[in-house]
């Protein structure tokens, strides 16, 4: 495995987990939503209130793009929303993609204040339809489902444990 992508709901720990699982394999850490952020000089949440889910699902795609060429061995975190565009997926179905999950409330706990504007109003009714509309998406390019309701270290276990398995 010489790339390792992250996707998964908002607030499940992608960002954190490609950090810390950088840091421990002695890799460059990516995140889509820094790459886009840099390409459009403003952050990726106000670049989809300003310019609409459309353009942004497009500079999202042409991030993750930048991030699979910027190096070959790195983890890459993506932004909730990825699956949403079919490019994107097909590009995620031939990575080494891992699909981190937890409980809603979980989810909902940890973003607090954090600025997510496709869950400003209703949190928890818009992340049970992000869910309902993403999960089969998740499930479609990854190659594992990873619990992050855990301490991170459980994770980074469980982490280590399918990347061992799977590239056996």
């Amino acid at each position: 495995m010489s790339r390792l992508i992250l996707v998964g709901l908002p607030g499940v720990g992608k960002t954190t987990l490609a950090g810390v699982l950088a840091d421990r394999w002695d890799r460059a850490a990516f995140d889509t939503d820094d790459i886009l952020a840099s390409a459009v000089g403003t952050s990726a949440a106000q670049y989809l209130r300003d310019e609409g889910e459309a353009a942004f699902r497009k500079r999202e795609l042409e991030a993750l793009t930048a991030a699979l060429e910027g190096a070959p061995d790195v983890v890459v975190a993506t932004g909730g929303g990825i699956v949403c565009s079919p490019s994107a997926r097909a590009a995620l179905s031939e990575e080494f993609t891992l699909w981190l999950d937890c409980d809603d409330d979980v989810i909902l706990s940890r973003l607090g204040d954090v600025d997510r504007p496709l869950l400003a109003e209703g949190p928890s009714e818009m992340l049970a339809r992000l869910r309902a509309e993403r999960e089969g998406w998740y499930r479609d390019v990854s190659r594992a489902r990873i619990d992050t309701s855990v301490p991170i270290e459980d994770v980074i276990a469980e982490v280590a444990r399918e990347v061992d398995r799977l590239t056996r």
